[in-house]
């Protein structure tokens, strides 16, 4: 090759290379999902303090709620259900309205579970990502996988008893199309001490509907259907229970 060639070529692929060595990278996408968040609005930061003092200063707790709105309920209108089936077990209920599953982590990390020594945790939580859309469902399942790693981290010994994201909308819609595949990952990962329930699925009728006396605004749960998770729960609890 002469050198009015060699010339060309090097004028021809040195920009290029340059070119293609300053090209931006596309910023990684961070999954809120998974990194610990404290609540910053301040209609429920009573209610997040008062659940990390509950964790905090309980001595021992044989059976563990955590959840959002709906296990906070349990204290609304699921009291007495509670009162009937999980009071005497000496059940801790660390449910906070409107919390995702990054809110859990920071709870979580602000007041582990260990020194509760439970024997089992009832977890249902992932909604909120998907209805506050603050995730599609593969980053909502990364919350909700992350928040079931903690809680084995923290309770290695307890039986915990993972809820399937309950269905939403009084007709079928594309977050319900989201729940159940995150659900569907769920199932695959039950094991000795991860029991996946899906009883909720019962609640959609055949035309696709949920009924208003079950969800009255079809996403918080009215007293019967605290009525039939109870009924759900209960044989799981106390089969955990030493």
């Amino acid at each position: 090759m002469n050198h009015q060639a060699l010339l060309a070529l090097a004028l021809f692929t040195v920009p290029f290379s340059l070119a293609s060595a300053q090209e931006p990278k596309s910023p990684a996408i961070v999954n809120a999902a998974i990194i610990p968040a404290p609540r910053t609005d301040n209609g429920i930061l009573a209610r997040q303090t008062e659940c990390i003092r509950r964790a905090k200063e309980t001595k021992s707790a044989p059976v563990v709620f955590i959840g959002d709105s709906i296990t906070q309920a349990w204290e609304g209108e699921g009291r007495e259900v509670w009162a009937q089936n999980f009071a005497a077990l000496g059940a801790l209920n660390l449910g906070v309205s409107g919390d995702r599953t990054e809110h859990v982590l920071y709870r979580l990390q602000q007041a582990p579970l260990t020194h509760l020594s439970p024997e089992a945790i009832v977890l249902l939580i992932g909604t909120n990502n998907l209805g506050h859309g603050t995730g599609n469902a593969e980053q909502t399942l990364a919350g909700v996988q992350k928040v079931i790693a903690t809680l084995h981290e923290q309770a290695p010994d307890a039986v915990l008893l993972v809820c399937e994201t309950f269905p939403r909308g009084e007709r079928m819609n594309e977050m319900r199309g989201n729940i159940v595949k995150i659900n569907q990952v769920l199932r695959t990962q039950a094991d000795k001490q991860t029991h996946v329930l899906g009883f909720s699925d019962g609640w959609v009728r055949a035309d696709g509907t949920i009924a208003k006396e079950l969800m009255p605004d079809f996403l918080h749960l009215a007293k019967v259907a605290y009525e039939q998770w109870a009924a759900a729960l209960l044989p799981e609890i106390k089969a955990a229970l030493k």
